[in-house]
């Protein structure tokens, strides 16, 4: 029994040293890593192209194509195994002239900021003037039913404050933008304003995509966002019905074009051991028209590429095959992510991991994980090699748009978390630009995405 017990005890401490040993080498890699993109990254670099020499990147615009080739180009430089494009068919929506808006009344007009809200038609050459419904809900323009006829239906619900994570405040308050022109169209509204999915008090209006649905052709009606400042007045002066004659007045020249060809861009190392098992690691190349995209997601593009790179300055070879993805046309219609899944289906790949950036390039904070519950345990086991780097959130849901459709039973989807409390003040404006974001945070989410990668390579999932 003495031996048993010795032997049993010898095993143990042996696998204790073996696991510590590991932790040892796993720390190192990580340190390497961390300081390999705070001293030599080029993700801002990259960024500071991206925004300031292309721009503005919709589905279907010139920028959006020079995008692709400067992506195309840039994971050639790179000389990964594999560098390819995927065609994409995308939406092409285009705003057309600055938008106008202001409130009129009988004591003079007073201007508004507005932008079109992505999808949306034009109004009238003229303009529309008309008399205004402030509601807070969807709900609540079906119980007032044919009252909003004729009138501009003005969606008001602010994003909760109350939600810690900006996320799901903006959550809370999307369907305003998505849907509320398609509801109020359904009852003979003739325009949809809708507050700015926004914390913050400001003359910035966002954008961000719409539908109509299935509405028939007339009861498509053209639909803005308004800035927050904008609403409060527009709010404030309402309240006011009985000594302030009001109607609201806004003119926009958007269309809705052809659909067009983009193109996923991909680049690919392979695997040394276990080639059929992919990683991915991901952001979307298309942004927003109004603004240049650096937080959303020109900062996961170059995070995601900057992953790639570090792994080659470090000489790091993966077990697995590592694929970096720029998916097309997020934004508007998720047509990159839709095509990328029905190939991966079709070819039968098998993605273990995949992780996308789409959270903005603020201080990283850790990940969201989508998996089973033993993957989960296994990840909550590296929590600790991540402490030294501040990354504390190792939590239950996460992915991002372009990847969710790569979900399996027991693959591992996961969203890098940066903090999130100023992104909704850049999220789809024209303040979404290369100044906004801070070179030391970007570099420090593209090491923690390049970390967690490293340990998935080399440990796998359950």
């Amino acid at each position: 029994m003495k031996t048993i017990l010795k032997i049993t005890i010898f095993f143990i401490c042996a696998i204790v040293s073996a696991q510590q040993e590991e932790f040892k080498k796993d720390s190192t890699k990580l340190r390497a890593i961390y300081t390999a993109s705070l001293t030599n990254g080029k993700s801002y670099d990259w960024l500071n192209y991206l925004s300031n020499k292309i721009g503005a990147r919709l589905a279907g615009s010139e920028g959006d194509k020079k995008a692709v080739i400067w992506g195309l180009s840039e994971l050639n430089k790179l000389k990964l195994d594999s560098v390819w494009l995927q065609p994409v068919t995308v939406p092409h929506w285009v705003r057309g002239e600055k938008e106008e808006a202001y409130v009129q009344t009988q004591y003079g007009n007073f201007k508004a900021e507005i932008c079109a809200l992505g999808g949306s038609i034009a109004t009238p050459a003229e303009g529309i003037l008309a008399e205004v419904i402030e509601v807070q809900s969807l709900k609540e323009v079906e119980e007032l039913g044919e009252k909003v006829k004729g009138k501009i239906v003005f969606y008001n619900r602010p994003m909760p404050a109350d939600k810690i994570n900006t996320f799901q405040a903006y959550g809370a308050s999307g369907d305003q933008r998505y849907s509320g022109a398609r509801i109020a169209g359904k009852f003979g509204a003739v325009g949809a304003i809708v507050r700015s999915l926004n914390l913050k008090m400001d003359n910035f209006p966002h954008t961000g995509a719409m539908s109509y649905g299935d509405n028939a052709e007339n009861e498509k009606i053209p639909a803005a966002a308004i800035s927050t400042n904008g609403a409060k007045m527009l709010s404030t002066l309402l309240e006011q019905k009985d000594k302030i004659q009001l109607k609201f007045f806004f003119k926009q020249s958007c269309q809705n074009l052809p659909q067009a060809i983009s193109n996923n861009v991909i680049g690919e190392i392979k695997g040394s051991e276990y080639p059929n098992e992919i990683i991915l690691v991901g952001g979307h190349l298309d942004s927003w028209d109004i603004g240049d995209g650096s937080h959303d997601d020109g900062a996961g593009i170059v995070q995601s590429m900057e992953v790639f790179r570090l792994y080659k300055e470090l000489n790091i070879k993966p077990k697995r095959t590592l694929r970096v993805v720029l998916f097309a046309n997020e934004e508007n219609g998720l047509g990159g992510g839709k095509a990328y899944s029905a190939l991966a289906e079709k070819n039968n790949e098998n993605h273990i991991v995949a992780l996308e950036s789409d959270s903005g390039g603020f201080t990283p904070r850790g990940f969201g994980f989508t998996c089973n519950d033993a993957n989960f345990k296994n990840i909550q086991d590296w929590k600790p090699l991540f402490e030294p780097y501040n990354i504390h959130l190792f939590v239950r849901g996460g992915g991002g748009s372009d990847i969710r459709l790569l979900k399996k039973e027991n693959n591992v989807l996961l969203g890098l978390k940066p903090d999130s409390q100023r992104y909704f003040d850049y999220h789809h404006t024209s303040a979404d630009k290369f100044d906004a974001v801070n070179k030391r945070e970007l570099e420090l989410g593209a090491a923690t995405m390049t970390s967690i990668i490293y340990l998935f390579d080399k440990y796998g999932i359950k």
